[in-house]
């Protein structure tokens, strides 16, 4: 009997666990205005303020042509989300970095979990926040130079970054554009598992059509890994009129306890 009680327990305890974590997972992006109300007109060169986006991203299909290299690196990233290729495997068996609460990167955060953004601009640099992992990063509008040789021998040389290292600028009164270089390449491109080498170049497009809306697009280039340059995403950011988020994070301590109890069985049993 008290083994009885104790598999019940255990079985409610995996059962609202898993539901915290569906509901942690597809929570719906802030309550944004309809789409039809624009706000008025854009402020000029101001990006100031809290936006949310479409949520998850599904990876890129189809994939772009990738190198020798690149599609070798991406038989190794094993993902629970299905790619372009079709393949899948379970949690338990998946390498995905989010799965251990490692850091998404660039540009990564602005392909997935993209439900909330917020954009703080000073004279030299514009900070954006994300929802997800409540993490930044500094874009630099200083003027300064991007790094050079990131990775490389040379005793000079600058280390990969997560986030990697960005400078943006405005093109005209409505665009910002970011260029982002040097960054880590244990990050994954997107949910499937595409992946990029430190010598990426990342170009990120805003453009505020209107008050209430923002565009998005990513660009990658990376002639190690992929064939030709790309777009990897392109979506609309809306504007949020109570200017705060929920919090959403990724707690170790729960993927421990979400892999024992559900994962970590699940994989056994798909192994059979």
């Amino acid at each position: 009997m008290r083994n009885l009680c104790k598999g019940s327990i255990v079985g409610l305890v995996a059962v609202l666990f898993f539901s915290s974590v569906v509901v942690a997972q597809t929570t719906p992006p802030q309550r944004a205005p309809k789409a039809q109300d624009p706000g008025g007109p854009a402020p000029v060169r101001d990006m100031n303020g809290a936006w949310t986006g479409t949520g998850l991203d599904e990876g890129m299909k189809p994939a772009p042509p990738m190198t020798p290299l690149g599609q070798k690196l991406f038989a190794l990233n094993k993902s629970e989300s299905p790619g372009s290729d079709g393949k899948q495997v379970p949690v338990a068996l998946s390498n995905d970095p989010l799965n251990t609460c490692d850091p998404q990167g660039i540009p990564r955060s602005i392909t997935h979990e993209v439900r909330g953004f917020q954009f703080v601009q000073t004279p030299t640099a514009m900070w954006e926040m994300f929802q997800y992992q409540k993490t930044w990063r500094e874009i630099w509008t200083d003027g300064r130079a991007l790094p050079k040789d990131v990775g490389g021998r040379s005793a000079d040389s600058p280390d990969p970054r997560f986030y990697g290292y960005s400078v943006g600028h405005w093109n005209d009164d409505d665009t910002f554009v970011v260029d982002t270089v040097g960054t880590d390449d244990r990050t994954w491109l997107d949910h499937p598992g595409h992946p990029h080498s430190v010598d990426m170049h990342v170009l990120e497009t805003y453009t505020r059509k209107d008050h209430n809306d923002i565009t998005v697009s990513v660009t990658i280039d990376d002639p190690k890994i992929y064939t030709k340059s790309f777009m990897i995403t392109q979506y609309n950011l809306r504007w949020i009129p109570k200017q705060e988020f929920e919090e959403q994070l990724c707690i170790p301590s729960q993927i421990l306890e979400y892999d024992k109890l559900l994962a970590t069985p699940a994989g056994s049993k798909s192994k059979e």
